[in-house]
């Protein structure tokens, strides 16, 4: 091997271990951090990420990416050698042009604005945390301008989580979306509400917990190189190929919370650990970019894990564990109460038709905050007045309105949120191609057996982690460019069936 490629490589790795420390770091935040300690967990974080991008950023990576560039051209384009340098020589590109005290006080002020948040979210108080994000629109718009010539300002921010986007190719996306979704959420919920009071009542939390481990173990996601944890807000994060953590929530009232946050989380997992070991420590080893990886999230979640088929095999394991609460409850009544269409408050409890408006009007707020047409100081009652307009019901408070998601007050604002709509698109083009290639995948999820689209997943998407970009790879996964179809075919077939209408 070309020595100046070992070289890059092993500093690639060195630079890998300290951002698996930022990751552990967070976890623990995130997780058993004591409340008390904020202030030297942001210390600590800033001088981890200044390090971590200082040693990215030395001129001496740039020089060895210069003496790659024939080795690069002279390999095939998804090799190993020549897709490690043309990524990295991408993120190095990026990476130049933001200063690392830049780097240092935005990763100081997320950590310390994430404890914040902590605190104001079961107090309803928007005002502690709305100093924290006025400066955080300020950080987006000062790391907006290291990268001059956007068409945007939101457009860098948007391309560092969906490489290749910008505002108005997903603006184009989400209005093709509403056009479908609107009537239809109106059409479904014309009609005699699907009766879920079965779900609110108590609940065992421990049998919860219990009952989402072995989903996501059955379905693939592997515990020896992996574990779950409670958190405020459910997440994924990777120290290593070896190491992909997971978390979840329980609502003690209501199951649904916990099955289908830890199905989600576990579809996140298991990208993480089928990229190929051979990129551990490399800048392929992970994800290519949300939408990417929401798509994998989604499609366990939702299109596995919401599905009649699912449930035939799951459902009598779940009624024994909880038969007082669901003896009385039939399988199909099971099956439509957990697939509900129900304008409601939380976006990570919203059913597959309305979740989409929440993503877009989280998405409109973000652009108008950076574009300066919206303070912040008003962010609470405009979100009250846009939910309003677009779901139809009231916002009775700001824990479930402003301050429900954890994205703005753990990260930037901009770029947060189209990953969540772009998955739940490629999610559904992603699967029909599994469906071609084989038909038997939903035969197997009825007998609880998931090897072969975990398999497929595996060899077509996780092994590849960041080799390819997202479109890249819906190309090459689909033979077709991102579109919207078997989506929405996807929705209109299975809203159909369970409502008794024509959609």
């Amino acid at each position: 091997m070309d020595e100046d490629f070992k070289t890059l490589n092993s500093k690639l790795s060195e630079i890998g271990d300290i951002g698996a420390a930022i990751a552990l770091m967070y976890w623990d935040q995130s997780t058993y951090m004591p409340e008390g300690s904020a202030m030297a967990r942001g210390k600590q974080l800033g001088t981890l990420s200044k390090m971590s991008h200082e040693m990215f950023v030395d001129p001496s990576i740039g020089q060895l990416l210069k003496k790659l560039a024939d080795m690069e051209s002279s390999n095939p384009y998804d090799s190993f050698a020549a897709s490690i340098i043309r990524v990295t020589k991408r993120e190095y590109d990026k990476a130049t042009k933001v200063p690392s005290e830049l780097v240092s006080r935005i990763s100081k002020h997320n950590a310390e604005k994430g404890q914040a948040w902590t605190k104001a979210r079961p107090a309803n108080d928007f005002t502690m945390v709305q100093p924290y994000l006025a400066k955080t629109v300020d950080y987006g718009r000062e790391l907006a301008d290291c990268f001059p010539g956007y068409e945007h300002i939101a457009d860098p921010l948007i391309d560092s989580a969906d490489y290749g986007m910008k505002a108005s190719s997903i603006r184009k996306l989400f209005s093709e979306l509403r056009e479908e979704l609107v009537p239809m959420v109106r059409k479904i919920t014309e009609c005699e509400p699907i009766d879920d009071s079965f779900f609110k009542q108590a609940y065992d939390k421990d049998m919860q917990f219990e009952f989402g481990k072995m989903l996501a173990k059955d379905i693939g996601y592997s515990f020896d190189t992996g574990r779950e944890d409670m958190a405020p807000h459910p997440f994924t994060i990777s120290f290593s190929i070896h190491d992909v953590r997971i978390t979840t929530r329980i609502d003690p009232n209501d199951p649904r919370d916990a099955l289908f946050s830890t199905v989600h989380e576990a579809g996140h997992g298991m990208y993480e650990q089928g990229v190929d070991p051979a990129f551990e420590g490399t800048a392929l080893a992970g994800g290519t970019s949300s939408g990417v990886h929401e798509s994998q999230s989604r499609l366990w979640e939702n299109i596995v894990g919401r599905s009649k088929g699912f449930w035939k095999f799951y459902y009598p394991k779940l009624q024994k564990q909880f038969s007082v609460q669901l003896s009385n409850v039939t399988l199909d009544q099971f099956y439509k109460g957990v697939n509900k269409v129900d304008r409601s408050l939380i976006r990570t409890d919203a059913d597959e038709v309305t979740y989409n408006l929440h993503v877009m009007l989280r998405f409109d707020l973000e652009l108008d905050m950076l574009e300066g047409k919206l303070d912040t100081a008003d962010l609470a009652d405009e979100w009250k007045k846009r939910f309003k307009a677009d779901m139809g019901i009231e916002v009775p408070n700001d824990t479930d309105g402003v301050l429900q998601d954890i994205h703005w007050y753990h990260s930037m604002i901009g770029g947060q949120f189209q990953g969540y709509t772009l998955g739940n698109v490629m999610a559904s083009q992603f699967y029909e191609a599994a469906l071609k290639a084989h038909p038997e995948i939903p035969r197997q999820i009825e007998n609880g057996k998931f090897d072969t689209l975990h398999t497929w997943l595996k060899n077509m998407i996780y092994q590849h982690g960041s080799k390819f970009t997202a479109n890249e790879l819906v190309e090459q996964v689909t033979g077709k460019p991102l579109t919207i179809e078997p989506y929405m075919k996807y929705l209109k077939e299975k809203y159909s069936e369970i409502y008794g209408i024509q959609l």
